[in-house]
């Protein structure tokens, strides 16, 4: 039986999967399933929650337990769930509508306390769901319902701001890039503490095609695959390099420097620099990363929580766990 067959059968619901045909949201979810395959996690240890979007639709799809939020507030529930239920495996889907505007608050402080969840960020620089207005990722000039002369304003690049906000797993991927996707959620499980996954998803009927620069014919070219220790080459033909001028990054041909010049990618630094830099890439002028652009260590919010919470209880002794929690200083002692 193929790896498909089996992760369907184990985790998928009796619900009809319903996005538009060509969505590029069926291929996140299949690779969502073959990660779960991959992880061997029981359907009963693992939770998915989303806000409100199409991305939102995850939790019907998948037999896990699910929780349906509103709209930006995906992250908060998932936060309370991992609090409170540290053993279950926490993921949340949110779009780039739901997290990057109304959800941005939410998004940015899981980051800094490092909350052990997997994000899947599925970004089609559009509202889909309300059909087709402008999103925080959105390109400057973008022609929409809500912008018809143009949007005015510069997209947020949300691996940078995950960065920014201390982010310890950041990753990119693309819908078609089946493989890097299945790996890079599989590796974002395996991470300790909030793991981002962005990827840039296929909107077929409001913004079809905006990222055929990274998925099509030309990707070669636009994208630079990172891995970790390696240097940062791409091109069809492996002829183009990242170099960093003082810290101001170049492309040049490989064959006009030496390889001790070419940028090697190190995502195990606990410097963010390097990794802010690579992020900040001026579209069109620089290929997209696509990857793991950062991975370090750090305690989360849930392990420092709960070890919070056990050396109370070991000091104060067997008592009200109510009173610990609400900060009296009366003990009921049984």
């Amino acid at each position: 039986m193929s790896d498909i067959k089996l992760a369907k059968q184990t985790y998928a619901s009796s619900q009809e999967v319903k996005w538009c045909s060509g969505c590029g949201d069926y291929s996140v979810l299949k690779q969502a399933q073959l990660a779960l395959l991959d992880l061997g996690l029981e359907s009963e240890d693992v939770v998915f929650v989303s806000g409100i979007g199409c991305s939102s639709r995850f939790p019907y799809y998948l037999n896990t337990y699910g929780y349906h939020t509103i709209h930006g507030r995906g992250i908060a529930v998932a936060t309370g769930v991992k609090s409170q239920n540290p053993d279950l495996s926490v993921w949340v889907t949110v779009g780039d509508g739901d997290a990057m505007s109304i959800g941005g608050n939410h998004f940015i402080h899981a980051i800094k306390r490092n909350i052990d969840m997997v994000c899947i960020l599925m970004d089609n620089r559009i509202y889909g769901l309300t059909k087709g207005q402008i999103s925080p990722t959105s390109e400057k000039g973008k022609i929409t319902k809500t912008t018809p002369y143009g949007s005015l304003e510069d997209p947020l690049n949300p691996v940078q701001l995950a960065l920014g906000a201390g982010g310890t797993f950041v990753a990119r991927s693309t819908d078609r890039d089946q493989k890097l996707l299945r790996k890079l959620l599989v590796d974002a499980h395996d991470h300790k503490g909030f793991s981002l996954v962005h990827i840039l998803q296929n909107c077929l009927i409001f913004n079809d095609a905006t990222f055929e620069p990274y998925v099509g014919k030309e990707k070669a070219e636009n994208t630079v695959i990172l891995e970790h220790g390696e240097p940062m080459i791409f091109g069809k033909e492996s002829d183009k390099a990242i170099i960093l001028d003082n810290l101001t990054p170049k492309v040049v041909a490989v064959a006009d420097v030496s390889p001790e010049q070419i940028l090697r990618h190190n995502a195990h630094d606990e410097n963010s620099l390097i990794p802010q830099v690579i992020a900040s890439l001026p579209m069109g002028e620089f290929p997209m990363p696509m990857g793991i652009i950062r991975a370090v260590e750090k305690e989360s919010y849930d392990d420092a929580l709960q070890n919070q919470m056990d050396e109370q209880v070991a000091a104060k002794g067997a008592g009200d766990l109510q009173a610990l929690l609400t900060g009296r200083d009366t003990w009921t002692i049984s």
